[in-house]
């Protein structure tokens, strides 16, 4: 069975960067939606960014910080966070699924990897 695996969690101070990457055991080219989701602690998982038939989309606290991407060679998804808050803070999960208009059927998740930002 396909999985996922996330790597390039951390501890980053406040203003830093990470890059996370999500690694899957075989081919993620039938998935046409990819996401990466955040849990802080005593919080609901959230979505962070997902990118869909190539176009990308953002939850708002990250916006113009984060870039998803995807390389399907590589069957790797990553997540570019930079200027790193206190808030972003968490376990970061990534995700495949499919996505149908407003729809989206998350199939597969990774384990997560935990991101720390702290001074």
């Amino acid at each position: 069975q396909l999985q996922l695996v996330e790597s390039g969690g951390g501890l980053a101070q406040p203003a830093g960067s990470l890059r996370l990457s999500c690694a899957a055991s075989g081919s993620i080219s039938r998935f046409n939606a990819m996401g990466w989701y955040r849990q802080a602690p005593g919080k609901r998982r959230e979505l962070v960014a997902r990118i869909t038939d190539g176009s990308t989309n953002y939850a708002d606290p990250v916006k113009g910080r984060f870039t998803i991407s995807r390389d399907n060679a590589k069957n790797t998804v990553y997540l570019q966070m930079n200027s790193l808050k206190p808030e972003d803070t968490g376990v970061y999960y990534c995700n495949a699924g499919h996505s149908y208009g407003p729809i989206t059927t998350i199939e597969l998740w990774g384990q997560g990897t935990q991101v720390t930002v702290s001074s």
